[in-house]
């Protein structure tokens, strides 16, 4: 089934796919049945994928959302303030996990060998339990690269290497906190041709929220760059969505992303208006593949989508948590 999931080459063979996937989760995910036999759905019924349950992302907080009985490779928690409730994602092969995060960079950047990775985030290490900090650390090891690395107080030498690498020619991807992307244009101005700066989101807590569009304008103007990436993922996904400029997210093809109404959760949105984030990740096999989450969105015809915030009164989330 992985072999399958990750070679998708068609919307055919994504629906066949989903359809499978749904099926197995049904049968052998004990508290995605549940959810299903609330609603009264039942495989024979589904056809189409928009037809297929969406588990509320909060289940992951309070239950062991799992298809499998496979022993535990890895458990993946949310950030959190103090005393909140995080999520926990139990996987079973972190294999899936790698093969997705390695495949989805390739599929939109090629090979990470050929970067110098930068990590403006918490140290694994020092931030035990993030899929966000796991995915990093890996590719900055299979980049190969003496020069990649973490940093995270240290801004004067994060600073003097990206302006010396870049001026070298070398290709750079520095992924970082929103935050800690202002702090580091605050303390340095710079003039980068070489490098992508991808922001993974989060403000609260260490700075006022601004809409994406304001930070990116303020980033553009302080790295001197064209575009700001961004990533979008989250503890309960094995999979992530990129953005290489203006908020405009594309999935790999084993992932995809619909909208629901705002007023009746189980109708999924034909147009393009806003609407609750459903997501499709078909590498969540061994747990579950069908996520309503707590953010709002627009999905386009081509299939791509934007993040337009999140519904009121959801829990603070954010990598920036990590480091607080």
């Amino acid at each position: 089934m992985q072999e399958k999931i990750f070679n998708i080459q068609s919307q055919e063979e994504f629906t066949k796919i989903a359809l499978t996937v749904f099926n197995h989760q049904f049968k052998n995910n004990k508290v995605y049945r549940s959810f299903c036999d609330l609603l009264y759905k039942h495989p024979s019924e589904i056809t189409q994928v928009k037809d297929i349950p969406f588990l509320p992302i909060q289940f992951f907080k309070s239950r062991k959302v799992l298809s499998s009985i496979d022993e535990i490779d890895e458990i993946f928690t949310s950030s959190g303030t103090t005393g909140s409730v995080t999520s926990k994602h139990f996987v079973t092969d972190i294999n899936i996990y790698k093969q997705s995060y390695f495949k989805g960079f390739a599929h939109f950047y090629g090979n990470v060998e050929d970067y110098v990775v930068l990590a403006l985030l918490p140290n694994y290490l020092e931030r035990k339990g993030s899929s966000l900090v796991f995915m990093v650390d890996d590719l900055i090891r299979k980049s190969n690269n003496i020069e990649s690395g973490f940093y995270l107080n240290n801004l004067d030498e994060l600073a003097k290497k990206i302006i010396e690498l870049d001026k070298k020619g070398q290709k750079v991807l520095l992924i970082g906190v929103s935050f800690a992307l202002l702090d580091l244009i605050e303390m340095e101005q710079f003039a980068l041709k070489n490098t992508i700066i991808m922001e993974t989101g989060g403000m609260k807590g260490r700075r006022k929220e601004i809409i994406r569009q304001e930070l990116h304008t303020i980033l553009k103007k302080g790295f001197s760059v064209d575009k700001i990436h961004s990533e979008y993922g989250m503890t309960e996904l094995l999979s992530q969505a990129y953005s290489k400029g203006d908020g405009i997210f594309e999935t790999p093809p084993w992932m995809q992303i619909l909208t629901r109404d705002t007023e009746d959760a189980l109708t999924i949105n034909t147009t393009e208006k806003n609407g609750g984030i459903n997501v499709i990740d078909l590498a969540n096999y061994n747990s579950c593949s069908f996520i309503a989450t707590q953010d709002l969105g627009k999905t386009y015809k081509n299939g791509t989508f934007e993040i337009v915030g999140r519904f009121d009164n959801s829990d603070i989330r954010g990598c920036n948590l990590m480091v607080l």
